[in-house]
């Protein structure tokens, strides 16, 4: 009983141990420190390698042997990841916030697929979503600055996306219309493959798309006409949503170069900004009707 009673003891003053998860946190989150520069490049080191194990042992070029020692390293790299996602959680004031975050949800997810291969076979494959934590490199080489960019194309897309969602359900109709008329004209034909409406509309994607796959070409003089009429179609259609996200990109960009503070008159100021970035004065609330989007966070809370 004295066992388990200092067992629990013990387990409480490292729950509680402030002073240890400070050291955890300034190697673990900071990247300013030698220790937390070394720990991330260790970690994208990590992940490098463990995607690419994936890669070879996905290739099937090896002796039996070799496959073992590959699936070991996994193992030893998976435990490495795990005690990592772990102490991110253990050393957070509040950790529900890093794992609901982008961060957090990719570490669980690059963590979980060996533990799942033990019971659904094929699954350690995903674990090339590993690569999804390189994103972290920027931390080390500092080029966060460039997030209010990030944000802006973010917000330019949330406003366009009503836009693209009406042009998308235009270019639905129009390929559907597209492959029944296409079934109407070649589904006559004997051994055609447009013997059927869903066939001949995956052709109409294809097509539309510029994508040509080839498994599936008309035979008759206007089928193949109609095709070429589609295929014109398609490279005007694809240039639309990319137009309707840079026009929305300029005007948030004028937007930005227009709000000005009105202590020191300068502007430039981002559009979530609350206070001058030259001077520190509140800026005037900027009026819209669109939804600001969250900006992007790292995982310090």
């Amino acid at each position: 009983m004295r066992f388990f009673s200092n067992l629990r003891q013990r387990w409480h003053r490292f729950l509680h141990d402030d002073e240890l998860k400070q050291k955890i946190y300034s190697i673990v989150f900071e990247s300013d420190t030698p220790k937390g520069k070394m720990f991330d490049i260790v970690l994208i080191a990590s992940i490098l390698l463990s995607v690419l194990l994936v890669i070879l042992e996905s290739m099937h070029i090896f002796p039996h042997s070799a496959y073992l020692v590959l699936r070991v390293l996994e193992y030893l790299l998976t435990l490495f990841f795990t005690v990592e996602y772990l102490a991110r959680i253990y050393c957070l004031k509040q950790p529900r916030k890093y794992i609901f975050s982008f961060f957090g949800i990719v570490d669980l997810l690059a963590t979980l697929p060996v533990y799942l291969s033990f019971f659904l076979h094929g699954s350690h494959y995903m674990l090339v979503i590993r690569a999804f934590r390189l994103i972290r490199i920027f931390r080390i080489f500092k080029l966060f600055t460039f997030i209010n960019e990030g944000n802006l194309l973010l917000r330019s897309l949330w406003i366009s996306a009503p836009k693209i969602l009406i042009f998308f359900f235009f270019v639905l109709i129009l390929v559907i219309s597209m492959g029944t008329v296409m079934y109407m004209i070649e589904g006559s034909q004997e051994g055609s493959s447009f013997n059927n409406i869903p066939n001949s509309i995956y052709w109409a994607i294809v097509t539309m798309t510029t994508v040509g796959y080839g498994d599936i070409t008309p035979v008759t003089p206007v089928g193949r006409l109609f095709s070429a009429i589609i295929m014109l179609i398609g490279y005007t259609i694809i240039a639309v949503p990319t137009g309707i996200v840079s026009a929305t990109m300029v005007s948030e960009h004028k937007k930005q170069e227009k709000r000005k503070c009105p202590r020191c008159n300068r502007d430039g100021h981002d559009f979530e900004a609350v206070y001058c970035k030259y001077c520190g004065a509140k800026l005037k609330k900027e009026k819209t009707d669109e939804p600001a989007n969250e900006r992007f966070n790292d995982e310090r809370f």
